[in-house]
């Protein structure tokens, strides 16, 4: 149904910039245009005007305007554009103005996304797509959310759907022909033949490594080892700024740090954790029971030592060995002789001159790469997704275990296995998860 009212919004970026531009979408957007920048341009078309405010007639900005009417628009209501300068004083001028209209208010956080959605402009998938993509920070996030924001995973996902319910029109049609059993069978059959090729396409998909995951949250690496090896001081230099105190005294790290960094275009956090040591008080205890936590967690943990005291005895870690990168600190200090015995596949480094984090970060992007790489095809980014595929896959399962007489009951694991991917995409249901979506978007989006 048709909003009432009319939203509006910054909808670049806050501060001081050349340009701001200012969305308007509802019923009177077109009357903001009218009364405060004129005759409304032809649609699409961009056109000089100068702003006034409508109670007042004093001149605000000199302002490009367009003019979007509906459906053919971002959110399929009206929607009119005023490209103002960037001034706060402008932006707040023209924004009040705006408010002076009736009918026009500032709208909510995502409330352009969501009306975009309830007009069949954007699907549930689409609009985490955008959100993913305001917030990429590395080239890798941008191209996930790109593709998803322009449909790849809604595509796939409705693919599948429509399958499901020809499925189910299929088993309907056994139970209504049953008296004819050439046509139940074939069409019983036709339906079990769909659903088993359905639960192998959705099994590959889910089984992904949480490839999808990993970009739009970031590959997690641990930095772990002994008090005083240099993890602050590696994670300084990685981050080329201080984010951690560096200090000669033991157990000065008791909380994790985390950095954001961007490697070859992909996202990694790096987290400096507290020394792992014998008998500490009770405070850096509990920063070693976190480090030991966040090691089990760990895309990649980077084991720190020490180079010049190589023979100290390393503790068990809970830690995949194809997930441990041995990181050999302290290289400045280090002869050419000691060099020839440091570990297999071990890093030398120096936090201190820079030497070896090159060839670090290479060795980290490699790893990231790997688990984060595979074929282009649509992948799972969110948590949800994943919950709703596996109860597709469990009702399909379902479906294909039961008797064959029992088409009432298969018929209805078919609608529960449709339901889960319309969950989805917003086609059905949606109300459960609207909020929690476009509430991630920021006021004007």
């Amino acid at each position: 149904m048709p909003s009432q009212d009319t939203i509006f919004a910054l909808s670049s970026g806050h501060g001081r910039a050349a340009v701001a531009v200012i969305r308007i979408s509802g019923p009177a957007a077109g009357i903001v245009l009218d009364r405060m920048a004129g005759p409304r341009p032809k649609p699409r078309r961009a056109a000089l005007r100068r702003v006034r405010h409508p109670a007042s007639g004093e001149a605000l900005d000199d302002a490009l305007a367009l003019w979007f009417p509906a459906p053919a628009s971002e959110t399929g209501e009206d929607v009119a554009e005023l490209q103002v300068h960037g001034g706060r004083a402008v932006i707040a001028a023209v924004l009040d103005g705006i408010g002076a209209i009736e009918g026009c208010r500032l709208a909510e956080p995502g409330e352009f996304a969501r009306r975009a959605f309830e007009n069949g402009k954007l699907d549930l998938t689409g609009a985490e797509g955008l959100a993913d993509l305001i917030d990429a920070e590395t080239a890798a996030q941008r191209r996930q959310a790109l593709s998803q924001a322009g449909g790849a995973l809604a595509e796939l996902y409705a693919g599948w759907r429509q399958r499901l319910l020809t499925a189910t029109a299929l088993v309907e049609a056994a139970i209504d022909f049953s008296d004819e059993a050439d046509v139940a069978h074939d069409a019983a059959a036709k339906a079990r033949a769909e659903a088993a090729a359905l639960q192998a396409e959705i099994h590959h998909h889910l089984d992904d490594d949480h490839r999808g995951e990993l970009v739009r949250e970031g590959f997690r690496v641990v930095l772990a080892g002994p008090p005083n090896v240099g993890k602050s001081s590696l994670l300084n230099a990685l981050a080329r700024r201080d984010v951690a105190i560096v200090s000669e005294e033991a157990g000065t790290t008791r909380d994790v740090i985390e950095v954001r960094l961007d490697l070859e275009g992909l996202p990694i956090v790096v987290s400096d954790t507290a020394g792992i040591r014998e008998a500490p008080g009770k405070v850096e205890a509990e920063g070693i029971r976190r480090t030991l936590g966040q090691a089990r967690a760990a895309d990649l943990v980077l084991w720190m030592v020490d180079a010049t005291d190589l023979g100290a005895p390393a503790p068990a870690l809970e830690v995949r060995p194809d997930r441990l990168l041995v990181v050999v600190n302290k290289y400045d200090l280090l002869d050419s002789k000691v060099l020839q015995v440091l570990p297999e596949g071990a890093i030398a480094v120096s936090a201190l001159t820079g030497f070896g984090l090159d060839r670090l970060t290479r060795r980290i992007a490699g790893f990231a790469q790997a688990r984060m790489g595979g074929e282009e095809r649509p992948v799972l980014t969110q948590a949800r997704h994943r919950q709703q595929l596996l109860r597709c896959r469990a009702a399909l399962a379902t479906f294909l275990n039961s008797p064959a007489d029992e088409l009432e009951l298969r018929a209805e694991d078919l609608r529960r296995a449709a339901l889960a991917l319309g969950r989805i995409t917003g086609a059905v249901d949606p109300e459960e998860v609207l909020g929690e979506i476009f509430g991630r978007f920021c006021i004007g989006k």
